[in-house]
């Protein structure tokens, strides 16, 4: 009989059959009643599932905090809304419906145009099912059986959905106690008991969507909403969008001419205007001073990269999806390129694929020397798992001086390759190569936002090389540059999170001793810094495991900013190397860390944190003279040229117009002060001092105010001590 274990680490043996819910009635009747679902050895399952084996188990209620309890419920909610919009619109065709960070969605394809006057309708008939409290009931079909119970349907997303699925087996849910009488969809799960355990909900918003992404076929409509335990919960929800549409940066940043993103130029690719170029700046040369006193070597690398390059460090083809199209500068080397994907991606399988298939003949069509020496005797590659290796060596080689490039999607491979440019000691490391780097991501349309989801953005990248006994140390020097940078600015509501990796999980690479090592080093680190934190499993990147610094705004809106990273991978996979006290090489560790993580999306999200009213040291414009008169316009000029002497960034409006206007339009900018002057002014050598927000601070004298200005120009943080 199965044996669980649960969180307390006490363990419970189960008859054959029993349920999570099962477990849960055991434990106690609160449980029971509160119980939504259950995770099992990490794979989150209905509390109906049987539990077939020894596992690690774990009762997910409402109040479960690690988002498992929300995705639940909000999976179920698409559900319900779906059957919502079904029924009040019976020719809807329905294509895939998730939960998603703060919500959920359903992409449909219906004639009707739906606005947001329909969403009173779909609420009432969602929640007449709520009311009705209907299980959700799963049942399974072979593969054959439901592809051909899909195509009576004849809902071709749905077929497509099928068809990409995995096993032999596909499941469906039922809104209801059993199958044909009730409405039902193909899904993998998990839901919650009964539609009545939703709780509160709200549709939000319809915005276009496509397929698959692809542009050219048929166009959706994307229904989001979003659900919440209580009524209460969702209210303030509500309330931070309120909130947040007041805040938006997008808004914001055009209306204080900070940037534009230009349709000619590219959806995706920020063009900052002077004032936006100005904060940029100033936070990157305030890191720039830090970073000299952390004893970090400034780099520049190029924008494009070989591709050989990124196939190395195994970026290529693992982001594939998300990398700007590569650059051949022939066929023959395009072809070469898509054996190598094809190949590498079959794995061990067994026998060509249809790509390799289609490639190899198109090469043999445009360089049959290279297909002979590729193909072999037999005219096919060598098929067998066990010369999957040989393969792709081969057409390394092939590609060996005429291969393509690729637009820049990361950073780290250039750094890598200049550290190995030269020989080192131990004596040498640690060696911090730091670069403001932009890099480049395909990211879908519909992905795209304003600063906070581009297509190119510069990262504050470091890469440190240090030995095994140095880890710990900068591991503790990136976390206290990581602090530094956030305090300066203002956030300092952040949690930690430390990324793990799930293991057997195949988009992990497969180092165990690297793994563990480096989530050691991490975990150490961070207690060594005295930072609270949490440990997520499958959060880690591809490589190695992170730390992650989550930072809420003024309004309660968490973002993920500054990372730190522990890799083993690429200085394995480059061959790097560093000569130790016993003459004898040895392998270096890396660290992959930015602060800042992007700057495009930093900025926009202090924009909206501040509302775009700058604090007085990151202003872009931090004053602006407003003369009463020609009279003053003289005197006027003077200051101006006086302040900016002192490397104060300040504006002079000597209009003729008349000086409330003046006013009204230096706040309407959030300029911190405005300084008017007159006649009285100009005699008296004084300004009248007024600031962003409405209040008259009476007339100083130039030299209170340049102190004060110069006070207050001062980064926070500025002379906080440096780790070594």
């Amino acid at each position: 009989m199965p044996v669980v274990t649960l969180p307390d680490g006490s363990r419970r043996t189960v008859s054959p059959g029993a349920t999570a819910a099962d477990v849960a009635r055991e434990i106690g009747p609160g449980l029971a009643k509160a119980a939504i679902g259950a995770r099992v050895d990490q794979r989150i399952i209905d509390l109906s599932a049987a539990i077939t084996h020894d596992c690690s188990l774990s009762i997910i209620t409402a109040r479960s905090e690690d988002g498992d309890a929300l995705r639940i419920m909000r999976h179920s909610a698409a559900h319900v809304m779906a059957e919502a919009i079904c029924k009040l619109f019976p020719e809807t065709k329905l294509v895939y419906g998730p939960p998603v960070e703060n919500g959920f969605y359903y992409d449909i394809d219906l004639p009707r145009k739906l606005t947001p006057d329909d969403f009173r309708a779909i609420e009432s008939e969602m929640a007449r099912i709520v009311s009705e409290d209907r299980p959700f009931t799963r049942y399974e079909m072979p593969r054959e059986a439901a592809m051909k119970k899909l195509r009576a349907e004849a809902n071709p997303y749905k077929i497509d959905n099928a068809e990409r699925a995995e096993g032999d087996v596909l499941s469906f849910y039922v809104t209801g106690p059993e199958p044909g009488k009730y409405w039902e969809d193909l899904c993998m799960g998990t839901h919650v008991p009964s539609t009545s355990r939703i709780g509160a909900f709200k549709l939000l918003s319809i915005a276009g969507a496509y397929w698959h992404g692809d542009a050219s076929k048929q166009q959706l409509q994307r229904v989001y909403g979003t659900a919440f335990p209580t009524r209460k919960e969702l209210d303030a929800y509500l309330r931070q969008l309120e909130e947040a549409k007041k805040r938006d940066h997008r808004k914001i940043g055009q209306e204080l001419n900070l940037f534009v993103i230009d349709p000619l130029v590219g959806s995706g690719i920020v063009l900052w205007k002077p004032r936006g170029a100005t904060v940029r700046l100033l936070l990157e040369n305030h890191l720039r001073g830090e970073l000299v006193r952390h004893g970090y070597q400034p780099v520049f690398t190029p924008h494009i990269g070989g591709l050989d390059l990124y196939r190395t460090s195994g970026h290529f083809p693992y982001y594939r999806d998300s990398q700007f199209p590569a650059l051949f500068e022939t066929d023959r080397a395009r072809v070469l390129n898509e054996l190598w994907v094809a190949a590498d991606a079959r794995g061990d399988a067994d026998g060509l694929s249809l790509s390799e298939t289609k490639w190899l003949d198109e090469l043999r069509r445009i360089d049959e020397e290279s297909w002979n020496r590729l193909a072999g005797p037999d005219g096919a590659l060598r098929a067998d798992a066990g010369n999957r290796k040989h393969n792709l060596h081969v057409i390394r080689d092939l590609l060996a001086g005429a291969d393509g490039f690729l637009l820049k999607p990361m950073n780290c491979p250039h750094h890598v390759r200049i550290y190995a440019s030269e020989p080192h000691s131990y004596r040498d490391l640690p060696v911090r190569l730091a670069e403001f780097g932009t890099v480049y991501r395909y990211e879908q349309s519909g992905e795209l936002s304003g600063l906070t989801r581009v297509r190119g953005f510069t990262q504050d990248d470091a890469h440190l090389f240090c030995t095994p006994e140095q880890l710990l140390d900068e591991l503790s020097g990136c976390l206290s540059l990581a602090r530094f940078v956030l305090d300066t600015v203002g956030l300092s509501d952040y949690r930690v999170r430390i990324g793990l990796h799930q293991p057997g999980d195949p988009k992990f690479i497969d180092n165990p001793e690297g793994w563990r090592k480096g989530e050691a080093a991490l975990v150490a680190a961070a207690q060594a810094s005295g930072l609270s934190f949490v440990q997520e499993r499958g959060e880690a990147a591809f490589y190695g495991p992170k730390i992650d610094f989550i930072v809420k705004d003024c309004i309660g809106r968490e973002w993920q900013l500054g990372t730190v990273q522990v890799d083993y991978n690429l200085p394995e996979r480059f061959g790097l190397e560093y000569v130790g006290p016993d003459n004898r090489a040895h392998r270096p560790v890396m660290i992959h860390r930015a602060p800042f993580g992007s700057l495009e999306r930093f900025v926009g999200i202090l924009i909206e944190h501040f509302m775009g009213a700058f604090p007085f040291w990151l202003a872009p414009v931090q004053a602006v003279v407003a003369t009463v008169s020609e009279k003053s316009a003289a005197y006027g000029r003077e200051l101006t040229d006086a302040l900016r002497g002192r490397g104060l960034r300040v504006e002079l409006d000597d209009s003729s117009e008349k000086i409330g206007p003046k006013k009204h339009r230096a706040r309407s900018q959030k300029i911190p002060y405005i300084l008017v002057v007159g006649e009285q002014e100009a005699a008296n050598r004084t300004v009248n001092l007024n600031d962003r927000d409405g209040q008259n601070l009476g007339n100083v004298e130039l030299h209170t105010l340049m102190a004060r200005f110069l006070a207050e120009n001062v980064p926070p943080l500025s002379n906080a001590p440096s780790h070594s």
